[in-house]
């Protein structure tokens, strides 16, 4: 899978919820496109990844949003 145009390794049938908290992220404070579509905050614990995914990992700050490294 792509994050933030970095490969990683993805354990099969990952949620994004769960690739979010083992990774540190805050899903209060980002947003999430995968593969092209923004993913609703309440959709997390139920979207599963693949190892095909390209995301987008943003959090949003003062000015604007800019993309996470993890």
């Amino acid at each position: 899978m792509i994050v933030n145009g970095k490969e990683v390794d993805l354990q099969a049938g990952t949620t994004l919820q769960a690739y979010l908290e083992t990774n540190g992220y805050d899903p209060r404070t980002i947003a999430v496109e995968k593969n092209g579509l923004i993913i609703p905050k309440n959709s997390f614990a139920s979207e599963t990844l693949s190892g095909n995914d390209k995301m987008e990992i943003v959090a949003f700050m003062g000015g604007g949003a800019r993309a996470l490294r993890h």
